[in-house]
């Protein structure tokens, strides 16, 4: 088996994306010309870069633990190797010699202990793993025995689960429209899709195809890149998309392209509607966001003010918004105002997302720095600093609040996300943990509450969709997948959640019993 530069590029490309660090991965992207490859990557699993390289090092160890005739050294396996030993040409030569000598002062010792050990034939032995399964196949995994048994009684049944299959490359986000059952999807295959999930329609998988192309020679040609951010207007009518291409477009719920929105230079990270419905945020790798006006689709205002790419925007009232970047910086512009009416400063590496709580009182920001921090315009240091996550922390969500939900009062909630691979949710006015939620087993990016705030899903590269009970944080539902899970949502009426997958698939979970 051989593997090929262009290979070794993908892998390395899809490390970098699914570690987080989206905007190496566009860069790296570009440089290594991922695009022109004829790599098929819904066919590439996740994480393979790691288990390529774990792979490679088992083999070796192997064939340190093997002698010149093929039998195997009685006491393996051999310590595990590091990858710079797995490299080196002698280091099957120098390892097996060490091997030999350390056996041969060890034989004496081990028959004495042989003869005392009794019958424990059934321990592993020394060094072997028992991560796979023990003799009788079930799971040994450090200590999520209980987890297992209790996940056979909050597994979704396949008859409640839909999986919707079209898209050609990973997805990595998915929204509801706010009125309909309708899932809008977006992929790295230049496509957005719209299903129709409505009861009255007939043909269930019903798939509306929004290809992203670029005007070339006269004629309209795939973009080729990926489709980075959705959002739905307040009424359901229209779907605004960012992509890698550097246009944000304007689509309508029937999938027709109603506008397309060219001034940013360079790839687009998110984009928002504001409530009204008349202006579209976006911000981009160019360091810039930009207001749009959603009816004409002209750019309204750009905003200049971070050093490094924007990563993320979030509208605090229609004309009002804060942004934030690789910078380390959040700032908090408005339309007409030619410089930031706030700056927060504190967090010491890029800060990932930001959102206003409901009532637009407090901002709430999470880093790669492993903090989630809690701002206020009536003051320049944080209010609170969160520090509690041992990784980098994703994404995260404000519980709702109002009539009809599980927080009538102010009493609300923060959820966060982290490549720990945990969930934890925060109590904001005391600044305090209330619950961490640790059954994924691998980084977890997207969290979402359920309208009336009593759920919360989870989704994780572990396959897993989890709902957790936000009062107890009882895992209450439990669903695997096919490919790790970039994004999760929920439908306006809170009985279905949505998921997007690196596989290409898009699932759909009907929480009715």
């Amino acid at each position: 088996m051989s593997i090929t530069s262009d290979e070794v590029n993908f892998l390395v490309y899809r490390y970098l994306q699914e570690s987080g660090f989206s905007h190496s991965a566009f860069t790296f992207g570009i440089e290594s010309h991922i695009s022109q490859s004829n790599i098929n990557g819904t066919l590439v699993p996740p994480a393979a870069l790691i288990s390529i390289l774990q792979k490679g090092l088992q083999y070796v160890e192997a064939e340190i633990s093997i002698n010149e005739d093929g039998t195997v050294f009685d006491g393996r396996p051999i310590e595990s190797l590091s990858l710079i030993d797995a490299v080196m040409p002698d280091a099957v030569q120098t390892r097996q010699q060490a091997f030999r000598e350390k056996l041969s002062q060890q034989q004496g010792a081990c028959d004495i202990a042989a003869s005392t050990s009794g019958n424990q034939n059934n321990a592993p032995k020394n060094g072997e793993n028992t991560f796979n399964g023990d003799e009788n196949g079930t799971h040994n995994m450090n200590n999520h025995n209980e987890a297992m048994e209790m996940d056979l009684n909050v597994e979704i049944p396949s008859s409640n689960a839909t999986v919707l299959r079209g898209h050609e490359s990973e997805v990595f986000i998915c929204a509801w429209n706010p009125v309909s059952d309708l899932l809008a999807s977006g992929s790295g295959d230049s496509t957005a899709r719209i299903w129709n999930l409505n009861e009255n329609n007939n043909s269930n998988s019903t798939q509306l195809v929004l290809r992203h192309c670029i005007r070339e020679g006269g004629q309209d040609v795939p973009s080729n890149k990926d489709v980075t951010s959705l959002d739905w207007n307040s009424d359901g009518t229209l779907l605004a998309t960012g992509s890698y291409d550097g246009f944000a477009r304007i689509w309508t719920k029937d999938g027709n392209l109603a506008s397309t929105l060219g001034q940013h230079k360079g790839p687009i990270f998110a984009l928002k509607w504001n409530k009204k419905g008349n202006s579209i945020l976006s911000a981009g790798v160019d360091k810039t966001t930009i207001i749009w006006d959603a009816h004409t689709g002209e750019a309204k205002q750009q905003f200049p003010f971070h050093s490094a790419p924007a990563l993320d925007v979030d509208w605090q009232n229609n004309t009002t918004f804060a942004s934030c970047s690789t910078d380390m910086c959040i700032h908090v512009c408005r339309l007409g105002s030619d410089r930031p009416l706030k700056t927060f400063q504190g967090h010491t590496n890029e800060v990932n997302a930001i959102k206003w709580d409901p009532s637009g009182m407090l901002l709430a920001s999470c880093s790669d720095d492993m903090t989630l921090k809690i701002w206020s315009m009536k003051q320049d240091a944080c209010v609170h600093d969160l520090q509690a996550h041992s990784k980098e922390i994703y994404t995260i969500k404000w519980s709702p609040t109002g009539p009809g939900t599980s927080n009538p009062n102010s009493n609300i909630m923060l959820a966060s996300a982290s490549f720990d691979s945990t969930v934890r949710l925060w109590d904001v006015e005391r600044g305090v943990c209330i619950h961490t939620l640790t059954k994924h087993q691998e980084p977890v990016y997207s969290v979402a509450f359920s309208p009336d705030g009593q759920h919360l899903a989870s989704g994780s590269f572990d396959k897993c969709v989890h709902i957790w009970n936000t009062m107890s944080g009882a895992l209450v539902h439990s669903y695997r997948g096919t490919g790790g899970i970039f994004e999760v949502c929920w439908n306006s009426t809170g009985d279905k959640v949505g998921g997007s997958a690196s596989d290409g698939s898009v699932c759909v979970l009907d929480l009715r019993k």
